[in-house]
């Protein structure tokens, strides 16, 4: 859930999570590319220093040939040492360059190549300082050569000095075509440091190292590889992962969504059953607020009839004809409240929609004083009402709203006769740009604490004979007019207020 929304109906949630999907399938990707890189190098590495070992290893064979040739012919057979030597070179092109060097005459030497003072220098060097194994060093007059000089006959009689000299280019040439694609990148050192062949700015990282496998020559072979994003990322083979990706992310969310489309379809099944259920005992409920709410609200009206009958009984006796009339038109106001209160109760539990104009809540307060003001007489308590000049429209019920008038007027009455002081009520009624507020104030003893919060909680009261339906059946008449009713702060007593909207054109009312 992200701010109350599932991810799955978040769009741009959905594409972000896409698109880390697809960068680590790129990332992936990538990462088995360059394994199978590195890999490969080092499997053709192997190959390669095998390779160069290999020949290598052959230049030991030739300098033994040329040497016994040279000894066995004492310079008698240049000729027979010149054509071995051109045979090899044809043979083995990386051998370009073959001298037989005399010690002892410095104008004496053969070769395939006109010898370099410098060059003999350096032979005659090598074969003095000699033990006995053959002397590896660098060509001083070709790049990428290196030479190989030992003593003829290999003794402490030695007369000559013999040379091979090697293209280090051509030790590693047709080594596969592996070598050939850009990036791969040999190097080939002598055992002293002084590069061979070393590639422009080298290998940018260096994954096989290793001395050929030849005694006379431990030549040191090194590898690497400059990995491109080309490399990494081979289009096509990008272009298929990314498309699988793709694929599974789509087939994922459509598998997630249907899942989740069959967890809200049970969860509304059950959610649908536990309405049911609610429903049904909350008609049972209300069947039993109706029953007792029709004994607690009807005692009014009910107990007017009866005494303005028995009042219209001593009347007709007395033929008293001017009195009966208006008794008997109370008893008949007293009968049609009482019915309307009925035809309340039948449809609390029914959902209608009606029209319900806009009317003076003064009406219903005057209605109300009028009912009240015998009762707060014979019970001593002051009535007190705080009313504007100007009408005060609210768009209600009207009878509702004066029922719940009566039923805060009659409360605060009795709680005001509770007391030992003289008990007052006052009623406040004012309105503003926005809503219409009714106080009804007593000095009664008050809500005790641990009632205050189930107040309007059916069945809930403070008197031995009351129902507890009084504030409970206000509440629900307040809030069918889009109103809230609660019991405000005081000093003393109770104080209940009713807030309405202010509207002063009918409306459309869901009842």
């Amino acid at each position: 859930m992200t701010g109350g929304k599932p991810i799955l109906e978040n769009p741009p949630r959905l594409i972000a999570a896409g698109v880390l999907l697809l960068l680590c399938a790129a990332g992936i990707l990538a990462m088995a590319e360059r394994a199978s890189l590195v890999a490969e190098l080092e499997q053709e590495s192997i190959v390669l220093h095998r390779l160069a070992s290999q020949r290598a290893d052959q230049h030991d064979a030739h300098m033994t040939a040329l040497s016994a040739i040279a000894v066995a012919a004492d310079g008698a057979r240049d000729d027979l040492f010149l054509d071995v030597a051109a045979t090899i070179s044809r043979f083995y092109p990386r051998i370009d360059e073959v001298q037989l060097v005399s010690l002892f005459d410095p104008a004496k030497s053969i070769g395939t190549e006109r010898l370099e003072p410098e060059l003999a220098e350096t032979i005659r060097a090598a074969v003095k300082e000699s033990d006995g194994s053959i002397a590896l060093l660098p060509h001083p007059g070709k790049r990428r050569h290196y030479i190989l000089v030992k003593r003829s006959p290999n003794s402490e009689v030695a007369r000559y000095g013999l040379m091979l000299g090697i293209d280090a280019q051509r030790l590693l040439d047709d080594a596969g075509q592996f070598w050939q694609r850009p990036g791969a990148a040999p190097d080939l050192s002598l055992p002293g440091g002084e590069k061979l062949i070393a590639h422009d700015g080298g290998p940018q990282t260096i994954r096989f190292s290793k001395p050929l496998g030849s005694a006379s020559q431990p030549l040191l072979l090194q590898t690497g590889m400059e990995i491109g994003l080309v490399d990494l990322f081979p289009p096509a083979k990008t272009a298929l992962v990314l498309l699988a990706a793709a694929l599974a992310y789509i087939a994922a969310l459509i598998m997630l969504r249907q899942r989740l489309r069959t967890r809200r379809a049970l969860e509304q099944a059950r959610l649908s059953a536990l309405d049911s259920r609610l429903a049904h005992a909350s008609r049972v409920n209300a069947l039993g607020e109706m029953a007792s709410g029709l004994a607690h609200e009807l005692t009014q009206p009910l107990t007017a009839i009866l005494a303005q009958a028995q009042a219209g009984r001593r009347l007709l006796s007395r033929h008293d004809m001017a009195a009966l009339a208006p008794t008997l038109e109370d008893t008949v106001t007293q009968a049609r409240r009482a019915s309307a209160m009925l035809e309340r109760f039948r449809n609390w539990s029914r959902p209608r929609h009606g029209s319900v104009s806009a009317f003076d809540l003064r009406e219903a307060v005057a209605n109300v004083r009028a009912l009240l003001e015998p009762q707060a007489v014979r019970q001593g308590v002051q009535l007190a009402f705080d009313v504007p000049e100007m009408p005060v429209p609210v768009a209600a019920d009207s009878v509702e709203m004066e029922q719940v008038i009566f039923n805060l007027c009659r409360n605060a009455i009795e709680a005001a006769d509770s007391t030992d002081r003289t008990g007052r009520v006052s009623v406040r009624l004012r309105q503003d740009a926005a809503r219409t507020i009714l106080e009804v104030a007593d000095n009664g003893p008050g809500v005790p604490e641990e009632l205050r919060p189930r107040l309007f909680t059916p069945f809930t009261t403070t008197r031995p004979d009351g129902t507890g339906l009084g504030l409970a059946l206000s509440q629900r008449l307040v809030e069918r007019a889009g109103g809230e009713i609660a019991l405000a702060d005081s000093y003393e007593g109770a104080t209940f207020r009713v807030v309405l909207p202010h509207r002063s054109q009918p409306m459309e009312v869901y009842r």
